[in-house]
């Protein structure tokens, strides 16, 4: 009998809750709906992890456990974010499980950490928009797409995106029934309150100092803090 597929999700300290949980539960339909995937959420080790919310989570698994995953999913988050893309272990574990992983994706500010680790040097990418400049720094090709592939790699914009590339990528993977199907599971139609939004509208500038004292916050005392944090 074959051996199912496995979908790793990356977890580490302080990242936002809705870039894992939104495609983790995107994925768990795939699973099962279809015995050919598997879904784990791996970490160095498996002790509570603190996210940038109240909540709490755990790994079900360590890097060391699924060192090669066929898919790979980065989230994102904010000042813990950047403290993380100047984490060798974490970066070591996604170079090692890139070379071998079919698609490798990352929701909002988690691509920065894709970046960090060499691997979107010379491809388009996205991130959340208050970051996606950024991006440039790692030799990657800023785009405002909701989600973005360039080769086996697929990056989501911030946040709620994630749940949109990951049905997409369920689509890509299994098809269109199957991702309607996921769809219809966690009863995914969008209706928010105040309507779209207005991109012309964006608070750029409330943005640019939250983002630089994340970055601040995160970089302090890194490898990457002489890269980015210039007076």
């Amino acid at each position: 009998m074959t051996e199912p597929k496995t979908i790793a999700f990356v977890l580490y300290p302080g990242l936002t809750p809705l870039d894992l949980v939104g495609p983790l539960q995107v994925f768990t339909g795939l699973a099962a709906i279809s015995p050919g995937y598997r879904v784990v959420v791996v970490a160095q080790d498996r002790e509570v992890t603190e996210t940038d919310t109240p909540l709490s989570v755990r790994a079900s698994h360590t890097f060391a456990d699924v060192p090669s995953p066929e898919i790979v999913v980065v989230p994102g988050g904010l000042a813990p974010t950047w403290r993380a893309a100047a984490d060798e272990r974490l970066l070591a574990y996604l170079r090692q499980a890139a070379e071998h992983a079919e698609v490798v994706a990352s929701v909002c500010t988690g691509s920065l950490i894709l970046g960090a680790a060499g691997l979107l040097d010379g491809r388009k990418a996205n991130t959340h928009w208050s970051h996606r400049h950024f991006l440039a720094e790692f030799g990657a090709e800023p785009v405002g797409d909701r989600w973005v592939e360039d080769g086996k790699f697929l990056t989501a914009a911030g946040v709620a995106a994630g749940i949109d590339m990951g049905l997409h990528l369920v689509g890509r993977l299994a098809g269109d029934d199957i991702a309607r199907g996921v769809q219809f599971g966690i009863e995914y139609d969008p209706e928010p309150p105040l309507g779209p939004l207005d991109w012309d509208q964006a608070p750029h500038e409330l943005f640019a100092a939250w983002t630089a004292a994340g970055m601040r916050e995160g970089l302090t005392g890194t490898a990457l803090a002489g890269r980015f944090l210039r007076e």
